[in-house]
């Protein structure tokens, strides 16, 4: 009964959403109470556990995702994000402008979310299209597909931060593992498949509209100190994973690699150098760098409550009992518990449309699995981003922007587009199932 419940749930989250047009963070707290409710939990418990799961969920994530929005900012009002894209296009030359649009998008992509990503890369895309005579689309995917995929895949973003943090994952070794998978990902997904024949005919009339003011050369930082504080949070993640994977326990240096890598004062790090490598050193005024740091805290606003909203959905299902039900009947499942996380996010994802949402939803759902199985909670983390972006359509938002920024037909965005983001899902998930095998 209590699989039918969650299901149940899942139905009305999907009724309140797609009919009725609910805000999702309203309904995510509606159905948690729900669930929680024909669980038999007495109503102050469940609204208890929504309580509790808001705030546990937010407890540091907030500040992660706080300080990774500031950082994320800087970079992009200072001419940061421009100078990484012209130099390693420069680098690179003509005849490997996929590459070097690739890593522009994977590098800048660690530090801006998904939208602000394509906001900022957009104009240099159609520079380079206009420049070259080449297709839109031959540069424009590749770097989609990075941004996606470090979207889905690699902390700080929000998505895998706050799966991690719901499956007690380890964020330094999601990030290796994401990195592992994120690199062949985005080479057969975007520049292989920008290659296409049926891809290569669409030749989209550019949309000039989208290609904005561009930063003079003394407007921007350098590449070095560009690129070096962008890293800053992976650089010391990744340090303090590799160091505790190596270290034996007990070492004297080992509080300090989890102080330092910790995600929040990584995060923290980099903000403070990016207000002074993106900020006062570039002259930039106290009110210019207090506007940037302002505005970065809107585009987490209600992100932020469509996750905690997730974490109450979690919640209500380890108190309400069903996290102990699904452990008692993974005993005797032999389904791989990977798979399974990939298959409930990937349905949710064509129901629900926003990748941010399937994941915490799915992530409250197959959190049980993970102490059940003992399975890796870092991979499941990953599964669970995999499957949140596949085939992306007509009820995902992203779906839209694409369409408009690359100016495609409707049927054009879900041969392209859409294509693209299930190939990601499925690199995903292989790439999962690889590294599961040699653990």
């Amino acid at each position: 009964m209590p699989l039918l419940y969650v299901a149940l749930g899942v139905a009305l989250l999907l009724f309140l959403m797609l009919r009725l047009k609910v805000h999702c963070f309203v309904a995510l707290i509606l159905v948690a109470l729900f669930v929680g409710l024909i669980q038999g939990m007495p109503v102050l418990n469940a609204l208890n556990s929504i309580k509790h799961g808001v705030g546990g969920t937010l407890s540091n994530l907030a500040l992660i995702m706080g300080f990774g929005a500031m950082l994320g900012k800087l970079l992009g009002d200072s001419g940061g994000a421009q100078r990484i894209a012209m130099t390693l296009v420069d680098k690179f030359g003509e005849k490997n402008i996929q590459v070097a649009v690739a890593a522009t998008g994977f590098i800048v992509g660690f530090a801006l979310f998904f939208e602000v990503g394509i906001i900022l890369l957009m104009p240099l895309v159609i520079t380079l299209a206009l420049r070259l005579r080449i297709s839109l689309l031959f540069v424009g995917i590749p770097m989609a597909a990075a941004i996606s995929v470090t979207h889905c895949f690699l902390p700080p973003h929000p998505g895998p931060t706050a799966i991690a943090n719901i499956f007690n994952a380890d964020m330094g070794r999601t990030l290796i593992y994401g990195v592992i998978i994120a690199i062949p990902a985005i080479v057969v997904s975007g520049i292989l498949f920008a290659r296409m024949p049926y891809i290569r005919r669409m030749n989209p009339e550019i949309h000039m509209g989208f290609a904005n003011r561009e930063f003079s050369e003394d407007e921007m930082p350098g590449f070095g100190v560009s690129v070096f504080t962008a890293l800053i949070p992976v650089i010391l993640m990744a340090l303090r994973a590799v160091l505790e994977m190596s270290l034996a326990k007990g070492h004297a240096v080992l509080p300090y690699a989890e102080f330092f890598g910790d995600p929040v004062i990584a995060t923290l790090i980099a903000a403070i150098v990016a207000l002074y490598t993106f900020g006062y050193k570039r002259g930039k005024t106290v009110a210019e760098i207090t506007s940037s740091i302002e505005s970065s805290a809107k585009l987490i606003a209600m992100m932020l409550l469509i996750i905690g909203a997730g974490g109450a959905f979690k919640q209500v299902l380890i108190d309400s009992g069903v996290k102990d039900y699904i452990a008692s009947q993974m005993h005797a499942f032999s389904f791989s518990p990977i798979l399974l996380a990939w298959i409930i996010a990937v349905i949710l994802r064509l129901a629900l449309g926003s990748a941010t949402v399937t994941a915490l939803t799915t992530g409250g759902i197959v959190f049980p699995l993970i102490q059940a199985t003992g399975v890796s909670p870092e991979l499941m983390v990953l599964a669970v981003g995999s499957g949140s972006v596949f085939f992306s359509h007509v009820n995902d938002p992203g779906f839209w922007m694409i369409k408009e920024y690359f100016n495609l037909t409707v049927v054009e965005t879900l041969k392209s587009w859409s294509v693209l983001e299930t190939i990601i899902s499925i690199c995903g998930l292989l790439g999962c199932l690889a590294i599961n095998a040699f653990l």
